[in-house]
């Protein structure tokens, strides 16, 4: 069989089969020789027979014979769908996918060549007898190439496998970090508010500190003047009124530059920074966040 490019395993596997498919072969034959044996012993008991008999006898041994050949026929290939179940299954058990060719089942100078094989193999009966008492056991699937094959896939998954781990362990460091640098920066921005809510206070609580000791002093002038006549008493109390008109001016202008002071730090160069800086932090989290997620 070197023709077939056939390791000995394999040779082994296809003598076997065809060890069977001759025991089988050679049963019908048997089967096929008691029906022409049935209709000599049953019905070839006279010395003459008529056209009409011997065509009888015939349409009857035809149909036996007919029958019997269909009936071999037909096994011969739902066994052969049987061996190639088996084979197709242990090649799927692999993720394998065989392929036939229907056409090289009429090759004929195959044909000759198994038939040679096949002489050859089956020449004699005690070279029959002495194979059949050492009939080759079917090596276990999970020794030789295979076990080679699933040892490297295995190897190759706990390799990707590893991979995965350290890829998962650097997002969730770069994770941390992100999330530090994000605490880092929302410190920053709250420190900030807080000088600038400082500063804001400081000058407001100075502006009206200022304008208090101002009413007092209006207050205590007028006091002094209280007993001066009424003109001069008018002119204190308008000056009175007047102060306090200012005082609320003064208020209001307080919170209207409290408000644009406000309005200019927001604008500023470093709050704008921190804000995007903020900004692209939040993002970068959720990124992450999606990444770990997958």
């Amino acid at each position: 069989m070197a023709e077939f490019g056939f390791n000995e395993h394999h040779q082994n596997e296809v003598v076997n089969y065809m060890r069977f498919a001759r025991s089988k072969r050679a049963l019908r034959l048997k089967t096929i020789d008691s029906c022409f044996q049935d209709l000599k012993d049953s019905r070839l008991t006279e010395e003459t027979f008529t056209a009409d008999e011997v065509a009888e006898m015939l349409e009857g041994l035809r149909a036996v014979v007919r029958g019997e050949v269909e009936t071999e026929l037909i096994n011969a290939a739902h066994t052969n769908v049987l061996l190639l179940r088996q084979l197709f299954s242990q090649a799927e058990k692999f993720y394998l996918k065989l392929q036939t060719d229907v056409s090289e089942l009429e090759n004929r100078d195959l044909l000759e060549q198994v038939a040679e094989f096949e002489k050859a193999e089956f020449k004699s009966t005690n070279k029959k007898t002495a194979q059949e008492s050492s009939k080759p056991k079917l090596a276990p699937l999970n020794e030789g190439g295979v076990s080679e094959l699933l040892n490297k896939e295995i190897g190759r998954l706990q390799e990707e496998n590893d991979k995965l781990k350290s890829r998962l362990r650097m997002l969730e460091s770069q994770a941390t970090s992100a999330l530090d640098e994000k605490w880092k920066v929302e410190q920053t921005l709250r420190d900030l508010q807080r000088v600038q809510g400082d500063q804001q206070r400081s000058l407001r609580s100075q502006e009206i500190d200022g304008l208090e000791e101002t009413v007092a002093a209006l207050r205590a002038q007028f006091q002094d003047t209280l007993g001066a006549s009424s003109a001069t008493q008018e002119d204190l109390q308008h000056n009175l009124v007047a102060a306090k008109h200012d005082l609320l001016r003064v208020q209001e202008q307080l919170a209207q530059a409290e408000k644009e002071l406000e309005k200019k730090f927001q604008q500023t160069a470093a709050y704008r920074n921190m804000k995007e800086i903020l900004t692209k932090k939040n993002e970068q989290i959720k990124e992450i966040r999606k990444r770990l997620q997958k």
